[in-house]
């Protein structure tokens, strides 16, 4: 469940994906800062975070819980697989059946060996144009536990990627497209591309917002204006997916509060409503996560 207040709907509080990239700053692993940069957020209304950090990204529930109490803000945290380069073992040898009892597990009765309880299942994922043989179990899985537990699934495209075919698939599984967010999405940059995903009944997130070496946030701006005067602005939420120490504001970087002190205005500035930056932040995530 969400507390009342704004809600940024894809972040991790800590990942390390360093053994795959081969750069320390992919390890995001700064306790003190998180907590000082998770505060801010907090002054600026944020009461929710849904971490999506899952198996093998190097996750750390109870690193999570701390800054949460610390900060004072509410961070969901979840269960399942990522992409497949970064797939652990356990789900070349499971069946489809064990990493969905996986899962289940880790909603009904605490992540790994805690009592921390996942809220959301996610962020699965595609690689670039392809669904691989793994992900395809993976994604399967997923459905199969949120069947069972009613809880939403995020997904991750690479690059915008593929994200048709994993409405499709959901569609083809009989999912609950209403408890299903395509991830990444504003990395398209082609609002054709996601105006179909929400017409299918999906949500989608724009969630790289500030990553202007993927896409530009001018353009962002201008695709969530096309969004809203078609009418799905019940379907989007928005996100930064701060991945990287260089992230941070202690490295010179734009920090979580960019979306609120930047982002935000330069909507505001080119056409998108009060309104609509307000369900993006508060109201949609909360129907969502219900």
């Amino acid at each position: 469940m969400l507390h009342d207040g704004l809600t940024y709907m894809h972040e991790h509080t800590t990942i390390d994906l360093s053994r795959l990239k081969n750069i320390d700053d992919t390890n995001l692993n700064c306790f003190d800062e998180t907590v000082s940069e998770y505060k801010k957020l907090y002054i600026k209304g944020v009461r929710n975070i849904v971490d999506v950090t899952n198996m093998d990204m190097k996750r750390n529930p109870e690193y999570v819980q701390k800054v949460a109490e610390l900060s004072g803000i509410n961070v969901v945290q979840s269960t399942g697989f990522y992409q497949d380069k970064f797939l652990p073992d356990f789900v070349k040898d499971a069946t489809i059946d064990e990493l969905a009892e996986f899962m289940i597990n880790e909603i009904e009765n605490g992540i790994a060996e805690t009592s921390i309880k996942a809220q959301i299942i996610g962020e699965i994922g595609t690689s670039k144009d392809i669904m691989t043989e793994q992900e395809h179990k993976v994604f399967t899985a997923a459905v199969i536990a949120q069947k069972q537990t009613d809880v939403p699934i995020t997904t991750h495209t690479t690059l915008g990627t593929y994200g048709h075919e994993q409405v499709a698939f959901f569609k083809k599984q009989g999912a609950n497209l209403e408890k299903i967010v395509i991830g990444h999405v504003d990395l398209t940059g082609d609002i054709d591309y996601i105006l179909y995903m929400l017409d299918q009944g999906v949500y989608v997130e724009f969630d790289t917002i500030g990553k202007e070496n993927y896409q530009p946030d001018i353009l962002r701006a201008k695709m969530l204006r096309e969004i809203e005067k078609s009418g799905f602005d019940d379907k989007i939420f928005l996100s930064m997916d701060i991945t990287r120490k260089s992230n941070l504001e202690h490295m010179g970087g734009i920090g979580y509060s960019y979306l609120l002190d930047k982002f935000v205005p330069l909507a505001l500035e080119n056409g998108v409503s009060e309104q609509f930056i307000q369900k993006m932040l508060r109201y949609n995530p909360q129907v969502f996560m219900s």
